[in-house]
């Protein structure tokens, strides 16, 4: 089962530098951190989402875009101007490439402030790279692979990002209840939200942009905030309090 445990590793670290560097800091920046920690969060976002790697500059304005526009012609990533979950994974990439190596002219306030590291990240996004961790990946399953189907986990690792983003993206704007009554579509997929590490208390996250904790209600313990809690403790980043 060395499989398994490698895929849910994956999956859980890629994920929390998904949401504590790309969503919190970079797209919203609800703490603050030195300009070294900011520079090993790059480099530990890329050993964590490997093939995946996002950029915080590319991610963090599409993000911002996304609250802005939600759920209207002008939001990166929306089940209502969608017609199927691939033709927004599909638009959702191309926005995101367009303007991680600015290819279109975007507002100064979606970029303000959003962390860029521009040598580092095409260096992490370049075809090179993600070729050779999706290697790794693959001589990782040929080793350690004991049944057929384990070779099945061998795409959500290569694709573990994308995955991530359609679930929130897609799934948290048609399932899921309402904590508050928003402009958009936004829900909260769990009442504990174990899968996504917070991401999936959207409706509440929708509501309250700029709250570092994304759990509202007693139930809904938002463990990326839990982390960052101990974080700040020990002195890595300071938390904004709303």
């Amino acid at each position: 089962m060395k499989v398994v445990l490698f895929v849910t590793i994956l999956w859980y670290s890629g994920l929390f530098f998904q949401t504590f560097f790309l969503h919190r800091y970079a797209a919203h920046q609800v703490f603050t951190m030195s300009k070294l920690s900011e520079r090993v969060c790059f480099v530990l976002t890329w050993l964590c989402q490997g093939s995946n790697y996002l950029s915080a500059y590319g991610y963090g304005v599409m993000h911002r875009m996304h609250h802005a526009y939600a759920d209207t012609e002008k939001d990166p990533h929306s089940p209502k101007y969608d017609k199927n979950l691939l033709a927004m994974m599909w638009r959702t990439k191309n926005t995101y490439q367009d303007i991680n190596k600015k290819r279109v002219e975007v507002d100064a306030k979606f970029t303000k402030n959003v962390p860029q590291w521009e040598r580092f990240d095409a260096f992490a996004s370049s075809r090179i790279s993600r070729l050779t961790w999706a290697a790794l990946y693959t001589t990782f399953f040929a080793v350690f692979a004991t049944a057929w189907w384990q070779w099945l986990l061998l795409p959500i690792a290569f694709l573990m990002a994308p995955i991530h983003g359609v679930i929130i993206n897609w799934f948290a704007h048609i399932y899921g209840y309402v904590n508050f009554k928003v402009s958009d579509t936004s829900k909260n997929l769990l009442p504990f939200d174990f899968l996504m590490m917070g991401e999936g208390y959207h409706n509440n996250h929708h509501k309250h942009g700029g709250r570092a904790n994304f759990g509202v209600r007693w139930h809904e313990i938002d463990i990326t905030y839990c982390i960052m809690v101990v974080l700040e403790k020990v002195g890595v980043i300071k938390i904004k309090r709303a």
